[in-house]
């Protein structure tokens, strides 16, 4: 299915499609702080609908995932990184996808604090 989904100040649009049936909860250091759920596509199913002008990057640890954010409401939508194989994926904020309701969802819990 395809969806659209932005920040909030909507300078930062896209289109993925994806076939969600479940989304993820991660504890990490950073996924714990900003509340995301999550659902993951490859990169070839995503395509940028605006400017990437407001779009800021975040690394850290071994700076093997781009966390992205928008510099200017601070919204993260989403983010790049690679699988083990070397896949390019996307990771999708669920809660900035227009009209989904994440409640309708089961939410798996990683734990990727301890990783």
């Amino acid at each position: 299915m395809k969806y659209t989904g932005g920040c909030h100040c909507q300078k930062l649009r896209f289109e993925v499609e994806a076939n969600i049936e479940n989304l993820l909860a991660c504890n990490c250091s950073i996924c714990g702080k900003k509340g995301h759920l999550l659902t993951f596509v490859p990169d070839s199913q995503f395509k940028m609908l605006t400017s990437t002008e407001t779009l800021s990057d975040y690394q850290f640890g071994k700076k093997n995932i781009h966390h992205h954010f928008c510099s200017n409401c601070g919204v993260s939508a989403f983010g790049a990184g690679s699988m083990p194989d070397g896949t390019k994926m996307r990771s999708i904020n669920a809660r900035c996808l227009d009209g989904l309701d994440v409640t309708k969802f089961p939410v798996h819990h990683y734990d990727g604090a301890s990783l």
